[in-house]
């Protein structure tokens, strides 16, 4: 086991609760962090502290206290969260990550990896395979902290010599942990509601495609670019990172191949305008190029194992 000293902030959201689990496998001390209670995986399988991103000393003690010398920032406020909240979503993405960069600068941390998003994109970018380089005009708050985020993580590689790694998510997609604020959640809450009540009232129009990823392939792909060597990798802003791309009634027809009954009807809601800005999928050949990136699950092949995977837990339950 690798004996390096892992901080994860943010553990019990939907990307870091699986990261977590999956870090303990591979290293001897894993640390998870969250504002709020820990959840028996995160607190029985290793290390749980309560930590406040925004309190800088508290992280910088903790830091300190556990020799930590990797940090995993993933604690954030969401896309649809953050436009109710628009205030609050720019504190803790931005202030958050300030101070996440300057303790690790401060205590000479190995390695830092920052999460950005598909939202640091906007409605000016080509939408069809958007490239790794090209125009980011966000107009969300979560996009635009996310953008200024890429920003600061550059500054700090070039200026400070930190090593921060950082990936662009597409929406996530888990049987694991429910999702949390963010647009492309439909993706997630969808087969859920097709194994316990065979019908589904989605937020976004039938045809909105957008670039989605299955949480074994994202959860691979961020430990891949962490234990890359650092001389390969060339991008220190946000790698674009690719998955598969569907819309709503893509994936209602994967479903219904298993479960036949299966009903789906549309409420586009506020959340309609958020996607419509973001890209309909992403070239991610500079990550393919670098650490040799490829992701496992197509459309079938994540719908096969999440319906399985929720049935087993229905039962079970």
């Amino acid at each position: 086991m690798n004996s390096d000293t892992i901080l994860v902030t943010g553990a019990g959201g939907q990307l870091g609760t699986e990261l977590v689990l999956a870090l303990r496998k591979i290293y001897r001390h894993v640390i998870a962090s969250d504002l709020k209670d820990g959840s028996p995986a995160l607190s029985e399988g290793g290390e749980f502290i309560r930590l406040d991103v925004l309190y800088k000393n508290g992280l910088a003690d903790c830091v300190k206290r556990f020799n930590v010398n990797q940090v995993y920032h993933l604690a954030a406020i969401l896309s649809a969260t953050g436009e109710k909240n628009p205030e609050l979503a720019w504190r803790i993405n931005m202030k958050g990550l300030r101070n996440v960069l300057d303790v690790c600068t401060e205590n000479k941390v190995k390695k830092l990896f920052f999460p950005s998003t598909i939202a640091v994109f906007g409605p000016t970018t080509p939408r069809v395979n958007t490239p790794q380089y090209t125009v980011m005009e966000p107009n969300t708050i979560y996009g635009i902290s996310k953008q200024a985020g890429e920003r600061w993580c550059d500054w700090y590689f070039q200026k400070r010599g930190l090593d921060v790694r950082s990936l662009r998510y597409p929406g996530l997609i888990s049987y694991k942990t429910k999702a949390g604020g963010g647009t492309t959640d439909y993706a997630v809450d969808i087969f859920f509601e097709a194994v316990e009540k065979k019908k589904y009232e989605c937020f976004l129009k039938e045809d909105t495609v957008l670039p989605m990823m299955y949480m074994p392939d994202a959860i691979r792909g961020t430990i891949q670019l962490m234990e890359a060597p650092a001389d390969k990798i060339t991008v220190r802003s946000g790698y674009n990172f690719a998955g598969c791309s569907f819309a709503p009634k893509d994936l209602a027809a994967e479903i219904k191949k298993t479960i036949p009954d299966f009903a789906i009807t549309y409420a586009p809601d506020f959340r309609q305008p958020i996607a419509d800005s973001w890209p309909q999928s992403i070239d991610d050949s500079v990550a393919q190029k670098d650490w040799n990136w490829k992701p496992e699950f197509d459309i079938a092949k994540m719908t096969k194992d999440m319906l399985v995977n929720i049935e087993a837990m229905q039962s079970v339950a």
